[in-house]
């Protein structure tokens, strides 16, 4: 297996992206004269940034299931091939679309698809193959992340049919927090519920693992990752693993978001059921949807939108400022969980372009010795690069990084693939012997 071909799909809760990519078996590092080879990636070493994989094709189909949907391609080296009003009245319609372009398109055939997964559940904790069991399993979990589950599951059956023959992967976002210590992992909650998989699972793992790979042989050692977008959490990371996150049992807890609450105090939810009558699916909407950023303001859960309104409308403001309350809590307190924080890389929609936000959560870290360049905090940022963003000054190193999980599943893919050839051939050896 010299090269593959890898279709990744990336589906959100209102957009499908996806990422088409060439990977190469082995490669040079000029730097270094060190070759890397398969057997680096199964074991999953601190890798530059150099690794052996090509872009071709990175695009998005925003706002599905909407009255009017985008579609916006960009190549490569990223030209915008295609930036156009479309009609996807739904997930499945939005696969067809993209297929139907790279099908039109000077590209070769995808010899594997991978698909990033929010949560597995109990049974799917590690990357892994796509069969009938596996189908099972993972609508046994949708109850787990409701926003997010069906749709992939939906984008998965989709392309088992369109392409029978192809090899399909599932990525998982909770499986960079798969050995969190029990003291985070475990939640103060009945034994009984503990042994039902009641436990914390963390979420944002591909988009951590990118972060951590990116970082390559600079990886600090005590690491905080903000992830901040229409869902955020904030990781604490030692040594390169993920020792604690903000997010728990759902995508649901945690930091304030866009649309949901983050954390909140169990009696409201049992004041609402007893007091108001509220029932489960109401409930889910309220936490899901209805609350967060759009909740506060009572306008929009698009940070951008409530920046422009900010000036002239209180609640507006408020948003903004409980969110970046909400998000240097936590940042605080992975600094707890680290004993001691060397860098806080931000990513995600709102981490990697949002000035503002960024400025306004440091400056309530001042006391761990957070301080950033005013003038590098707003420059633009380049998206293949650490974007060091603290001043000289900073006891903690600040930083802006391009969250690419669609890169980090395809690495994935790629070494999964490659440990199965190399089962078959040792089981073969082994017949032949």
């Amino acid at each position: 297996m010299n090269a593959l071909s890898i279709l990744v799909f990336n589906s959100g809760s209102s957009s499908l992206k996806f990422s088409f990519f060439r990977m190469e078996s082995s490669f040079f590092d000029d730097s270094t004269n060190e070759k890397y080879t398969t057997e680096t990636i199964l074991n999953q070493m601190p890798l530059p940034e150099t690794f052996p994989l090509k872009t071709l094709l990175n695009g998005e189909i925003e706002m599905v299931a909407e009255k009017s949907s985008r579609f916006r391609v960009k190549d490569g080296f990223n030209n915008t091939l295609i930036d156009e009003q479309i009609s996807a009245i739904s997930y499945t319609d939005a696969t067809l679309h993209i297929i139907r372009y790279l099908a039109g398109y000077s590209t070769p055939m995808p010899e594997v698809i991978a698909h990033r997964v929010v949560h597995g559940g109990v049974a799917l904790r590690q990357h892994c193959f796509v069969n009938d069991k596996v189908i099972r399993q993972l609508e046994a979990s949708i109850a787990f992340a409701p926003l997010h589950s069906q749709i992939a599951l939906d984008i998965i059956q989709f392309t088992r049919k369109r392409f029978p023959k192809l090899p399909q992967v599932l990525c998982f976002d909770t499986t960079f927090h798969a050995n969190m210590p029990d003291v985070a992992r475990v939640l103060p909650v009945a034994k009984s519920l503990q042994a039902k998989g009641i436990q914390r699972y963390g979420f944002h793992g591909l988009s951590c693992e990118s972060v951590v790979f990116q970082m390559g042989k600079s990886l600090p050692k005590k690491l905080i990752v903000a992830h901040l977008g229409h869902g955020a959490s904030v990781t604490a990371i030692k040594n390169g693993q993920s020792i604690d996150t903000s997010m728990g049992l759902t995508p649901s807890g945690g930091v304030m978001m866009g649309t949901r609450s983050g954390d909140i105090d169990p009696g409201v939810l049992m004041y609402l059921m007893r007091e108001q009558a509220t029932d489960l699916a109401a409930l889910e909407t309220l936490i899901n949807h209805e609350s967060g950023l759009l909740g506060v303001s009572g306008i929009s859960s698009d940070m951008r939108t409530l920046h422009v309104a900010a000036p002239l409308n209180p609640s507006a403001k408020l948003a903004i400022e409980m969110f970046c309350y909400s998000v240097a809590k936590q940042i605080a307190a992975m600094a707890s969980a680290l004993n001691g924080v060397d860098s806080i890389v931000f990513t995600g929609g709102i981490g990697e372009n949002d000035a503002l936000i960024r400025a306004n959560i440091c400056a309530k870290l001042a006391f761990l010795g957070v301080h950033l360049d005013s003038a590098k905090n707003q420059s633009k940022m380049a998206k293949s690069a650490i974007n060091l963003i603290s001043d000289v000054s900073s006891r903690v190193a600040v930083a802006v990084l391009n969250a690419n999980e669609n890169a980090q599943m395809a690495r994935h893919t790629w070494a999964l693939l490659l440990h199965q050839t190399q089962a078959n051939t040792a089981a073969n050896h082994a017949i032949l012997v």
